[in-house]
């Protein structure tokens, strides 16, 4: 299995996905910053992953606190982590698990409570991978052997403590014996398909196939594609569903060709908080990232940008979310809640 992220001694070993497929590197970091700025700069990147991450730099964090003044280190902590990725709910569930251990924890020894933060941290980067296992299994029952699935973005391994969400459920077709083939949208402006999904999916032997973003409207009309699945960094009471930028345009294409689109993600990705996708922050990235590709410059010095990271499907255009305690289909107000509760 891709060793995404781990835990080694006293420090937080990541997969550094900005090398790939080119290289395989992995990031060190001893203290909690050292990840937050690993989650910010996408050292790790993936809603689940990033949620484990920040588990373990929680964890990473209380280890190195200054005893005399510890609640006011765990919440310096908190906020940092907190404020590198706002669109990821995972993160901010993540978190607030960790603080509700921290907060049962008080009254007992500062090296009882550094050991409950970090086996936490570690039961969840373990039950992360056996919710994606989960996911794979009741999403495999959706696609018929012989069938070509479009993904967009990495939702795989890469983008979890390891098996991946829309990626498990390929993988799990494949366990069950099923012929699947991937296209992999590349994923503009970072280039996630490309350099990540392809890389892990030519790695497990499933045949993959990258086309440009654009190129998804012309293979959905063509009857090439039986279904479209990708991951989410947030999803909404009422099933909106907040994943990378260019998700929207493809559920909007799938639906127009009668191609069915579907959603993979872990309940801990559901935000019964918010009502719909207009209440969700997305994230605005750095400008470099659409002006230049691998350091060089491709657009015009002083030029405009927007680079939104993210975007928000509407309901309507969802089939079904996959989730590890089920298929939830429409009415989402009803199912989603229904399987969360």
């Amino acid at each position: 299995m891709i060793r995404t992220i781990e835990w080694n001694g006293d420090a937080v070993v990541m997969l550094d996905q900005r090398r790939l497929p080119a290289e395989e590197v992995y990031v060190t970091c001893r203290d909690y910053r050292e990840v937050a700025e690993a989650i910010r700069t996408m050292v790790i990147r993936g809603a689940p992953a990033i949620g484990v991450a920040a588990a373990m730099g929680v964890a990473l964090g209380m280890r190195q606190a200054d005893p005399s003044r510890l609640d006011e280190e765990f919440e310096e902590v908190c906020r940092t982590l907190a404020a590198t990725r706002p669109t990821a709910v995972n993160l901010f569930w993540a978190i607030e698990r960790m603080r509700r251990v921290y907060q049962s924890a008080r009254g007992i020894t500062l090296g009882n409570i550094q050991a409950t933060l970090l086996e936490t941290a570690l039961k969840m980067w373990e039950e992360d991978i056996q919710v994606n296992q989960l996911i794979g299994w009741n999403g495999a029952e959706l696609l018929a052997s012989g069938m070509t699935v479009l993904t967009h973005c990495n939702a795989g391994a890469l983008a979890t403590a390891g098996y991946g969400t829309a990626l498990g459920v390929v993988r799990a077709a494949v366990a069950a014996g099923k012929k699947i083939e991937v296209f992999a949208d590349e994923t503009r402006p970072f280039l996630q398909g490309a350099r990540l999904t392809a890389w892990e999916l030519m790695k497990d032997g499933i045949p993959v196939t990258i086309i440009t973003d654009n190129m998804a409207g012309h293979f959905l009309k063509s009857g090439r594609i039986g279904c479209v699945i990708v991951g989410a960094d947030r999803i909404t009471a009422n099933g909106d569903v907040a994943n990378k930028i260019g998700t929207y345009s493809l559920a909007v294409l799938a639906r127009e060709n009668q191609v069915p689109f579907y959603v993979a993600a872990p309940i801990s990705t559901i935000d019964l908080s918010l009502a719909s996708g207009e209440e969700i922050p997305i994230e605005e990235r750095p400008a470099e990232e659409v002006t230049h590709v691998f350091g060089v410059r491709i657009a015009p010095e002083g030029v405009a940008v927007r680079n939104p990271a993210f975007d928000v499907t509407p309901h309507r255009y969802v089939t079904a979310i996959i989730t590890e305690r089920g298929v939830a289909r429409p009415p989402y107000a009803e199912s989603l809640a229904q399987l969360a509760g």
